[in-house]
């Protein structure tokens, strides 16, 4: 399960053993669930990146969240530990083997009550969500976030908080095409379309955090947004 990706380090080494190292990890059963995984390989949010998660929650006061990647259950877990009383987290997995992994972390943790499991592919279950939600945090296919994108606007509350992981492609989402690995090209040419999407909208506030492997903040500013993607865009060049 090991990802390569999340091993290559976006900023000074020195910096990264300051906020991934020096700065305290999880405590309790999620900071045993937080050591075993990274010890494991288990692809989870870095512990900058869970640090930043866990208070931006609290700050935000988020009530109803939503999840779109759920794996082992960490970062699920530590968001409903983070979140006011009477709040809850709804997270989607199609994977079976996640999904078991999920389901007994949340029991170990004490937060089933809080969370709601949605097995299936999120482009299916995201058009039934009906929202609205404080915050929504996507980890999931890469090459999927500017196809979701859509549907988490649709579903986030004006002022709500959209955050996607993963977004630096281990440094290279800036990197000319043809420089990029053919088989990551889909990923990185949909990547760009999802900065071009965004940082150019009139309607949206965006900002761009260098955590893990980057980290894109995104708030809208009017309860609807509309958006036009070209999915086609660049796509025969993902061949070359």
């Amino acid at each position: 399960m090991r990802n390569e990706m999340m091993h290559r380090p976006v900023i000074q080494e020195d910096v990264l053993n300051l906020i991934r190292h020096r700065q305290p990890g999880m405590k309790g059963k999620l900071g045993k669930l937080q050591e075993e995984a990274t010890t494991a390989g288990v692809p989870i949010i870095p512990n900058e990146t869970a640090s930043f998660l866990s208070f931006f929650i609290k700050q935000i006061k988020a009530k109803q969240i939503l999840e779109i990647g759920t794996a082992v259950g960490f970062s699920g877990s530590l968001m409903a530990l983070a979140m006011e009383d009477g709040g809850t987290v709804d997270t989607i997995d199609r994977f079976d083997v996640m999904i078991k992994k999920a389901k007994h972390n949340f029991s170990e943790l004490g937060v089933a009550d809080r969370v709601t499991l949605l097995e299936g592919d999120a482009k299916d279950i995201l058009p039934t969500l009906t929202g609205p939600y404080d915050f929504i945090f996507m980890d999931s296919a890469k090459s999927k976030y500017i196809e979701f994108l859509p549907e988490c606007l649709r579903l986030l509350r004006k002022d709500g908080v959209l955050m996607i992981d993963d977004v630096f492609q281990a440094g290279t989402v800036m990197h000319k095409r043809e420089d990029i690995p053919r088989g990551q090209r889909t990923i990185h040419r949909k990547l760009n379309l999802l900065y071009d999407t965004v940082l150019q909208h009139p309607d949206l506030t965006v900002t761009i955090l260098p955590l893990g492997d980057g980290v894109l903040m995104i708030s809208k500013d009017l309860d609807s947004i509309e958006l036009t993607i070209d999915l086609e865009s660049g796509l025969k060049s993902d061949q070359k």
